[in-house]
């Protein structure tokens, strides 16, 4: 039964309801009207306004839910969905083709958050190389020369040669620590745990918090793009750390669990109650998105903040 035909009907039955009263009551209006025919109408009016307005809401409660549904759906987490209902045409098709829209879009989301990331993966590692091999390279070179000319310059003029030479020594550290970061070589050559190794002792030093690393052993081999969102899940995740948690200690591991890899990062950090998700987290979904994994986030205040993907195994993805 269509929506038009639904509310038709159950206007027609409260409506055939009152007049069949009114013809078959033995109440009679009188000119003027009494008082007490007044109140009878009156009644009889606040009855059947009653029974049309339960009527009308339990038919159309199936648009209220598909109305909230629409106002918190979010493409980057997947599955969303209203159950189905029997019949044709009216509500249950209108549930139907939100639910098939919603399969198409995040289909499509998928698709083109894929190409976007697969770019920006190919962008990084270009840079990444010519920032090792070209500014990298020149500026070895000018170190090289700044070395060789402060051996042989007098004084005062070497201790300035020399103190060039810490600042281009200390620029060159971080044109290689920005290389490593824009593409790590130590995943494509090592693996995860090794890359996951680098990237914890490295924010260790930079930030001065302390790091504790908890990587199983019996990890099962995984593909090249699982292993590569893994690591930016767990990059992202320290940068968020350094930037807004306050904390002073970190746990990051690395776990097997049935047919599932899960990535933990968690801190001590001031928590805030309300994961505020800006695009360093987004970002982290639309990676979780492409394995169809599971990112969830849990801040608790003055009890830090627990990031955690829950990656199938690929042998289940495909």
């Amino acid at each position: 039964m269509s929506l038009f035909w639904r509310i038709f009907g159950l206007n027609a039955v409260v409506l055939g309801t009152a007049t069949a009263l009114l013809l078959w009551a033995p109440v009679t209006v009188s000119v003027p009207v009494v008082l007490a025919e007044a109140v009878i109408l009156v009644g009889g009016l606040a009855v059947m306004l009653v029974a049309n307005a339960v009527l009308l809401r339990v038919g159309l409660a199936p648009l209220d839910r598909l109305t909230r549904l629409m106002t918190t759906v979010d493409l980057l987490r997947p599955g969303q969905r209203l159950p189905a209902r029997r019949g044709h045409g009216g509500v249950p098709e209108l549930i139907r083709t939100f639910n098939a829209m919603l399969d198409r879009l995040e289909a499509e989301r998928a698709t083109s958050s894929a190409r976007v990331l697969f770019a920006q993966e190919a962008e990084r590692r270009r840079v990444s190389q010519e920032l090792h091999d070209e500014v990298g390279q020149s500026m070895t070179a000018v170190l090289l020369e700044l070395t060789r000319a402060a051996d042989q310059a007098p004084e005062p003029l070497r201790g300035e040669l020399q103190q060039a030479q810490e600042i281009t020594r200390e620029s060159l550290d971080e044109v290689r620590r920005l290389a490593r970061r824009l593409r790590p070589a130590v995943l494509d050559d090592l693996g995860l745990v090794s890359a996951l190794t680098s990237l914890t002792g490295d924010f260790a030093t930079h930030t001065g918090l302390g790091v504790r690393r908890r990587f199983d052993t019996d990890l099962p081999s995984l593909d090249h793009e699982t292993e590569l969102v893994l690591y930016r899940v767990a990059q992202e995740s320290l940068t968020n750390v350094a930037r807004h948690a306050e904390a002073e200690r970190v746990e990051v591991s690395l776990r097997h669990s049935g047919d599932r890899v899960v990535l933990g990062v968690s801190d001590d950090g001031r928590g805030t109650g309300i994961v505020h998700e800006g695009a360093g987290i987004r970002g982290m979904r639309e990676r979780a998105l492409l394995l169809g994994a599971a990112l969830d986030i849990t801040s608790t205040p003055r009890a830090g903040t627990q990031v955690r993907l829950t990656v199938p195994a690929p042998r289940e993805r495909s």
